[in-house]
């Protein structure tokens, strides 16, 4: 028996939830079961390609819906977890009590060991401490931007790692231990360990760029990265350099997009806060109502450049507007 676990690619939350979904299936479904692990990212263009969907099951957390007859169950709490309004009423209809979505979960992690657990009878127990720091990292929960940027953590290093993987076997290797080992213990093991030390380095150098590239203004924070290797930087990077802003919105590339990052600030005391997700939908991406991103191919540069300005300008205006 074949199940393919599609996951939201590069993200810790991603791959925690595979690691999640994989246990639940193995203790509550059944357990003579060999799991392919597969990224999805969010591109400019078609999200998914059937041809993909190739096991005996086939599975999506953490990852936008698909109505393919082939998708045997997903979870989801991405607002923008529907790509059109027919892929909503088809979830709405769907009557296999194995497709799940709350936008109310910090992360898809608790929210597939909440209805694993109360439905099928799973134990999430021994999971605690994954589940407990991905609530922490997807929904931005650190006490300070400074606990957020010291990275001092096994999760938040993890992390690190995740975000920054290049080899495409290395987060499907890295999801069984997610799912059965200490994170501290995953750190220490020969295909993780040596990558700390450079990233670590990497994120020291980033806070430098970034320090050097962030404009604060009218509570926004703008800047463009592109010229430079960092799309995995600390998204909390900009509020540690700027505690005072409410926004960021900031422009990085990588071999195959260029990505507008919408932010908020998590220890910010603003409370009429406009929703990024309806925003970056505007623009073809989506998110959370905190945060949110837009993909562009890696060729359109200056229409990433375009919806990077107009939204900087939007959330400005939007603020000077609160303050008067």
């Amino acid at each position: 028996m074949r199940v393919r676990v599609f996951y939201h690619d590069k993200c810790f939350d991603g791959a925690s939830s595979a690691a999640v979904f994989s246990r639940f299936y193995r203790e509550r479904i059944r357990n003579d079961v060999e799991f392919v692990f597969s990224g999805l990212l969010h591109r400019a263009g078609a999200l998914f390609n059937e041809n993909h969907f190739d096991g005996d099951e086939n599975a999506i957390v953490d990852f936008k819906y698909s109505s393919s007859l082939k998708i045997t169950w997903w979870f989801d709490h991405h607002q923008s977890a529907f790509l059109t309004p027919a892929d909503a009423a088809h979830f709405e209809q769907d009557q296999s009590n194995r497709k799940f979505y709350d936008p109310d979960f910090k992360s898809c992690t608790s929210f597939i060991a909440m209805v694993t657990e109360q439905r099928f009878g799973f134990n999430p127990v021994p999971l605690a401490d994954l589940i407990h720091w991905t609530d922490i990292i997807d929904g931005a929960m650190y006490p300070d931007a400074k606990t957020a940027v010291e990275m001092k953590e096994p999760a938040m290093k993890l992390t690190m790692v995740i975000e920054s993987a290049q080899d495409h076997t290395f987060i499907p290797r890295l999801i069984p231990l997610l799912a059965s080992m200490p994170l501290a213990q995953i750190l220490e093991q020969p295909f993780v360990a040596p990558l700390l030390p450079p990233l670590l380095e990497r994120h020291r150098h980033s806070i430098k760029i970034l320090e050097e590239r962030t404009e604060s203004k009218d509570g926004t924070i703008f800047f463009d990265v592109t010229d430079q290797d960092l799309e995995g930087y600390n998204k909390f990077i900009p509020y540690y350099l700027h505690p005072e802003s409410i926004y960021s919105v900031g422009l990085s590339k990588s071999s195959f997009r260029v990505k507008v990052s919408v932010g908020s600030n998590p220890w910010a005391k603003s409370e009429r806060l406009v929703n990024l997700a309806k925003i970056c939908e505007r623009y073809g991406g989506g998110g959370h109502a905190r945060v949110g991103a837009i993909s562009f191919d890696v060729n359109q540069h200056q229409a990433a450049r375009q919806a990077a300005n107009e939204i900087v300008e939007e959330l400005r205006a939007s603020l000077r507007a609160q303050n008067h």
